[in-house]
């Protein structure tokens, strides 16, 4: 009966599940790149598609002209 108890006890050991180490690290890493991500996203939504920044040699040869 005994044995039996320990057997049971070393199958719950084993099934438990042990919780993931949380690092801080790369946590900050993780936040730093969802920051850059969201400031990246909102340039995008300011400028939005329609914008154009266009070669400044052309510009400028465009202005010499005339």
């Amino acid at each position: 009966m005994n044995e039996v108890q320990s057997q049971i006890e070393a199958a719950r050991a084993a099934l438990t599940v042990s919780a993931p180490k949380v690092r801080p690290l790369g946590l900050l890493g993780a936040t730093a790149l969802a920051a850059t991500a969201a400031v990246l996203l909102a340039g995008v939504m300011v400028l939005g598609p329609g914008i154009v920044i266009e070669d400044p040699s052309v510009v400028q040869a465009g202005l010499s002209v005339g």
